[in-house]
């Protein structure tokens, strides 16, 4: 089965306009799903969604939206170690993924809890999602925990490695959460995939793609992108792969190269 590929339409079909005509224009350039950032805008980028119009446009072109973030992107660190806006928010972003047919929310780490043993904090996290998930049973919503680079895009937040985010998933130990493997940011922080992949496998929620370095399209950076879908392929991924990258060119011939790629995967 070739591998599904949704283009970030933060990033991609930023041309078309609104973010309801970037569905349009991706299901137009011959793409099946899109994933976005916060559902509302509020976090990332700041203009508000029209989510009746992007549902609408999701439902006319038959197009899945295969992510969202939640929000607001968590930042547990913050004094006075008050986490109820989080929960609060998540249940609205809930309504919203499932109103709008998006399976997965994605979590992060925030900056962590200023003082504590890594071990400590880690621990924590799981203590978190595992309220998270008990607090969103029988929704049939996915929450994906993402660790980012923090060499490059997203210095200082708390989870840099995948090996400790597949750690969080164990310790929350639930088939509604797993960990999202973005392959931009393990090889700006240096990891083996293969190796990352086979011990992640089991938890492994969703995948993203950029290239490295640059955080464009595939072709612009130095990674392998057949070599890299291969991986996923041994590890037994079948689920869709977001486009979050940064275009160099207009959005369609941007996604080329992978779209090929993918198709011989």
């Amino acid at each position: 089965m070739t591998y599904q590929l949704a283009p970030n339409i933060e990033l991609l079909f930023t041309e078309a306009g609104d973010y309801h005509d970037r569905v349009r224009a991706a299901a137009a350039a011959g793409f099946d799903a899109v994933e976005m950032w916060g559902p509302t805008g509020v976090d990332a980028p700041a203009t508000p969604k029209d989510l009746p119009a992007l549902k609408a446009a999701l439902e006319e072109t038959g197009t899945q939206l295969t992510a969202q973030l939640a929000e607001p992107r968590t930042q547990f660190m913050i004094p006075p170690w008050d986490h109820s806006e989080f929960f609060r928010k998540l249940d609205e972003g809930v309504a919203i993924a499932q109103d709008l047919g998006c399976p997965r929310m994605v979590v992060g780490s925030g900056t962590g809890f200023g003082g504590w043993k890594r071990q400590v904090q880690l621990d924590k996290l799981v203590e978190i999602y595992q309220k998270a998930i008990a607090q969103i049973d029988g929704s049939g919503i996915t929450l994906a925990l993402e660790p980012v680079n923090v060499r490059v895009d997203h210095p200082g937040s708390l989870l840099d490695r995948t090996a400790e985010a597949v750690y969080v998933a164990r310790g929350v130990d639930s088939p509604f959460f797993g960990v999202l493997y973005d392959i931009y940011h393990s090889a700006v922080e240096g990891e083996d995939m293969a190796a990352e992949l086979k011990n992640a496998a089991d938890v492994l929620a969703y995948v993203q793609l950029a290239d490295a370095p640059g955080r464009g399209e595939p072709g612009t950076g130095e990674l392998d992108w057949a070599e890299r879908l291969r991986i996923l392929r041994t590890v037994g991924y079948d689920g869709p792969i977001g486009l979050e990258y940064y275009p160099t060119q207009e959005s369609a011939a941007s996604t080329a190269l992978i779209r090929e790629i993918a198709a011989a995967a």
